[in-house]
């Protein structure tokens, strides 16, 4: 199986230092934060007896292309339930699924949503038998206490900043972190900023014993960051989409720290980084950790669906 060794570099903007971890470097094919939500939910598929793994993503999902590699590694079948009815399209992240012998189920939107359901899981049991079921994201206990185990308990940093999609990385953090430390999620998501209660209720779930304060983009009008938050100030145009300000900044980065940045991602997490160090928000003598969350082969179908060169 796929064995971890943190990597971190170092880099320095605007006479702040901090540290990145790595996590992109963990697999080129089950990288990032996807091999800590996925790996107990794996285990827990063969402590069950399970044969087949189902989950859910978009057409460009990190998630689907990593459960579909890491179930290839692990010698179980793998279904994406994938959102929207695109069958004559296979993107390359699509296509690097079925090549590692994923069963692609696409479904539409409207169907997508009701993914939660008694009556679409009970659908899912009809239609493919038995099966360990990974929520979108690996979103759910094991995969919060597996991106629990990111931050290293000998690790001294002030702040930890993370990309949020789902937001169990963010909770796993959260729930790992020492009182002192604040975790800064920067949301890739358009719309209302909902991560952050959806983020309290796995935390009173799963941990009811850890007692944090946890702020939304109210916490951008104190002079300096007190609490871990969520933002969603930094989510540009919307989830995967083209923003020429984004493309430049993701391409000057790469051009000086010699670090590749996915564009869903962690090109909006360290912009979000370098602006916050711009403002002023964070302590110039703080400790600063910037997980690297992965998610690099997105970038082929996301540069061939916006024709980008």
């Amino acid at each position: 199986m796929i064995q971890y060794t943190p990597v971190v570099d170092k880099i320095n903007y605007s006479g702040i230092n901090m540290d990145v971890l790595r996590l992109d470097l963990i697999d080129p094919e089950v990288s990032g934060n996807k091999w800590f939500k996925l790996k107990k939910n794996f285990k827990k598929a063969r402590q069950d007896e399970q044969k087949t793994v189902i989950t859910f993503g978009g057409a460009y999902s990190n998630h689907i292309a990593a459960t579909a590699a890491l179930a290839k590694i692990a010698g179980l079948n793998s279904i994406g339930v994938i959102r929207g009815e695109q069958t004559e399209i296979l993107n390359p992240t699509l296509q690097l699924a079925k090549e590692k012998g994923m069963q692609l189920y696409f479904v539409s939107r409207e169907v997508y949503s009701t993914k939660d359901s008694i009556e679409f899981k009970k659908h899912l049991s009809n239609k493919f038998g038995p099966h360990y079921l990974i929520p979108e994201g690996g979103n759910n206990q094991a995969g919060i206490l597996g991106c629990a185990e990111i931050l290293k308990p000998e690790w001294n940093y002030d702040h930890i900043v993370c990309a949020c999609g789902t937001g169990a990385t963010f909770t796993g953090l959260l729930a790992s972190a020492k009182p002192s430390q604040k975790i800064i999620g920067i949301s890739v998501l358009k719309g209302e900023n909902v991560l952050v209660n959806d983020v309290k209720e796995q935390l009173q779930k799963f941990f009811p014993e850890k007692i944090v304060s946890l702020c939304g983009n109210e916490e951008f009008q104190k002079e300096k960051i007190e609490n871990s938050f969520i933002t969603n100030n930094y989510c540009f145009s919307g989830y995967a989409k083209k923003d020429e300000t984004l493309l430049a900044f993701k391409y000057r980065f790469e051009k000086d720290f010699n670090i590749p940045l996915d564009h869903i991602y962690t090109t909006k997490l360290f912009y979000a980084v370098f602006d916050l160090i711009q403002k002023e928000k964070l302590n110039a003598s703080a400790k600063i950790l910037v997980i690297h969350s992965g998610g690099l082969q997105g970038n082929k179908g996301f540069e061939e669906r916006y024709k980008i060169m």
